[in-house]
Order: structure tokens, then C-alpha cells, then sequence
């Protein structure tokens, strides 16, 4: 039997029972209940929904909250039992209330399990400095839409090339949740549809820093960045590994200096010059201090450097969008310039070949040529 369980008078009627009282199907298999639990006269009792599984035959029930509820209008019950319904159609596997923060948050230990600490404390520090505070961490992701994400993406902060290293980095978590199953695979389409920013002219592996701008950069440079700037400059490594970097991962009697970062760890040779730059910076350091700290002895946190390094390029007359990375796409733009074969230079920069061929391959042609005719082939 079924009742009208939208009307408020016809729930007062109702007595009191364990069994719920069921609607109308508000479409085929689905029905809003209503679980009396006051007494007659009385408007308290629980909402639920039932949905019916033609594949085992079976009816899927489901309490919408877990509280006494009744005072909910039964037009927000069925908003709420149809978006349950349609994540058991797709076979999700959960149906509980999942926000982006929780899936940043999903996505930072994944990161964990599968590349290491580094790359999920890269993830975590953008996600506490953009999605945990701001109003689209706290949305559901059933909620997201395509505008949300691009109003995000233009309130944090940065060049455009930024702001979309950012947005790439929370859509990878929103992804895994739809690979979970959290939420239905229709909803990648908000992502989808955010139109990719125009790219500023000059930044990032565009721009590239000869060596009158580098020193010029390192010569405007105040206090401890000066110390990250320089050996971006002379390793071509990225800043996050050149931060977590201890005094025991340099050796001075085998002249080499290892990394670990997002790629895994590498040890490399070191240029003499870049040897004497480690053997001064690791002096008095013991085996695990840090061997980059900011200026008041802490160690560096993600980004603390941009500002600063902006400061330095500002006043070194350098080209807008100047930054670490920038001194990185240099350090491989001129070994490949002066030589050195592409595998190398992607053992040194801890990259793959594929990535250096496919953003560099153009600079190896010069060298390519000179060594070709050298070869005698008639």
C-alpha cells in the first residue's frame, strides 16, 4: 500500500512502527519511505529511500540521514533518494557525501603509496594553500560543475601557466574519485569542459636564461634563495628536490650529490664547480640537517622561494614569469646547446628521454650535424 507521504498531514496520521511507510515510486523501482517513530499527531520519524536491483532482484535500501529528519521538505527527499538511486545505476561504490577536500586529500595518499613523500607533500602544500579553506573544498563532488572549477582557477594565485599547473593537480584527484567509483564517470565532463588558459610568452620552458641573465639573477638575489637559484643553475634540479635534501646525500670524496623526487632517487656527477658550491654549503652541516634553509634557519617550504625569486628578476631586469623552473628548462637547454647527448642530460635532470626528445629534441640538431660530419660514410 502506498501513501502520500508528501503531504504533512497524511505523516501526522501515521502511527508509530518499525516498518517504513512507502510513496508512489517516483520512477520505476524507486520509492521514498518514511519511518514513524512519534506518535500520532506527531511528525517524527526518518526518511529513506528504496530502489529495486533487476539484476539480483533484490530492493536496496538506504537512510538518507542518519538523525531524525522529518522536518525536511519532502522536495529535498527526493532530490536526495534520486542522486542515491542514479549512484547505484552506475555501480559506485559508496554513496556517502564525498567533497573535493576529501578527494584532494584521497589523492595525497595515493600519491604517497604510489611516488613517495616528496610528490605527495607537493600535492598537499598546494591543496592547504588553494582547496582546503577555499569554498570549492567543502563542495560535494556530485555538485561540481564546470564554472565552480573555473572560478577557482582564476582566484588562486600566479601566471596562467600557474594556475593551470594547479588545476591539473586537482583534476588528477577529482579523477581518482570517479576511478573509486565515488562518483559516477559523467562527472570527468566538468573537468572536461574548463578551457585551458593562454600561455604566458616567455615562461616556464619557453623562457630561457643565457648565462649574462643567469648571473645577473644570482647577482640580484638576497639572503639564502640565492643558495636554491645557484643550484638550480649548475644541477638543472628541481627545487622540491634540492629542499628535502640532506648533508648526507651530498659526498664530496665521490664527488656526487643524490636526489629523490617525484622520478625516485639518482645519484649524479658533479662539475667541479658545482662541487665546490655543496662542499662550502655542507660545511659544519651535520649528516641530516637540511643543506637549504630560508633565511630564519627553517627549512624551505613549497613556494616560500617564487616571491623572492620574482624580487630578483624584477630587479635584474629579467623577462616576466622568471622562476626556478625557468633556470631548470635553462640548465637542459644548454647542455643540449653545448653537447651533451640527451640521455645524459636526462639521467642528470632525473627525466625521461621521451621528455627531453619531445621538449628539447630541436637543440641536439646543431651538435647532431657536427658529429654527422665527422662520419665517413662514402
Amino acid at each position: 500500500m502506498s501513501h502520500e507521504l508528501h503531504k504533512v498531514t497524511v505523516r501526522r496520521s501515521l502511527t508509530a512502527r518499525r516498518e517504513p511507510y512507502w510513496s508512489q515510486p517516483i520512477r520505476a523501482g524507486l520509492h521514498v519511505g518514511f519511518r514513524k517513530t512519534g506518535e500520532v499527531g506527531a511528525i517524527e520519524g526518518t526518511w529513506l529511500g528504496r530502489l529495486f536491483d533487476a539484476e539480483t532482484g533484490k530492493h536496496l535500501t538506504e537512510s538518507l540521514w542518519p538523525r531524525d529528519t522529518s522536518a525536511r521538505e519532502y522536495d529535498e527527499v527526493v532530490v536526495r533518494i534520486t542522486e542515491w538511486a542514479a549512484l547505484q545505476d552506475l555501480g559506485c561504490v559508496t554513496d556517502d557525501v564525498i567533497t573535493v577536500t576529501d578527494a584532494c586529500k584521497q589523492y595525497v595518499k595515493d600519491r604517497r603509496r604510489e611516488k613517495g613523500e616528496q610528490t605527495a607533500h607537493d600535492a598537499d602544500v598546494q591543496f592547504e594553500a588553494n582547496v582546503y579553506d577555499d569554498a570549492l573544498g567543502s563542495r560535494p563532488l556530485l555538485k561540481v560543475r564546470t564554472p565552480h572549477l573555473t572560478d577557482w582557477r582564476e582566484r588562486s594565485s600566479g601566471v596562467p601557466d600557474t594556475k593551470e599547473r594547479k588545476f591539473r593537480t586537482l583534476r588528477a584527484a577529482l579523477n581518482l574519485a570517479v576511478r573509486n567509483r565515488q562518483i559516477p564517470a559523467t562527472m570527468v565532463q566538468e573537468w572536461k569542459d574548463v578551457r585551458p588558459l593562454k600561455s604566458i610568452k616567455g615562461s616556464r620552458r619557453e623562457l630561457f636564461l643565457d648565462l649574462k641573465q643567469r648571473r645577473a639573477l644570482l647577482d640580484a638575489a638576497k639572503g639564502n634563495v640565492r643558495h636554491l637559484i645557484e643550484a638550480v643553475i649548475l644541477t638543472g634540479a628541481r627545487a622540491g628536490e634540492l629542499t628535502s635534501a640532506r648533508r648526507s646525500q651530498f659526498d664530496a670524496r665521490l664527488k656526487t650529490m643524490s636526489f629523490t623526487g617525484k622520478t625516485g632517487a639518482r645519484t649524479i656527477p658533479l662539475s667541479d664547480a658545482s662541487l665546490a658550491f655543496f662542499t662550502k654549503l655542507a660545511e659544519s652541516k651535520l649528516p641530516s640537517a637540511f643543506l637549504f634553509v630560508r633565511d630564519d634557519g627553517k627549512p624551505w617550504k613549497h613556494s616560500d622561494w617564487d616571491a623572492l625569486v620574482r624580487d630578483a628578476a624584477k630587479e635584474a631586469k629579467l623577462p616576466p614569469g622568471t622562476h626556478l623552473y625557468a633556470l631548470r628548462h635553462s640548465h637542459i637547454s644548454q647542455c643540449l646547446n653545448d653537447g651533451m647527448n640527451t640521455l645524459d642530460v636526462a639521467k642528470l635532470c632525473g627525466t625521461s628521454l621521451a621528455m627531453i626528445q619531445k621538449n628539447y629534441g630541436h637543440l641536439s640538431e646543431g651538435p647532431l650535424r657536427e658529429r654527422l660530419m665527422k662520419v665517413e660514410l662514402l
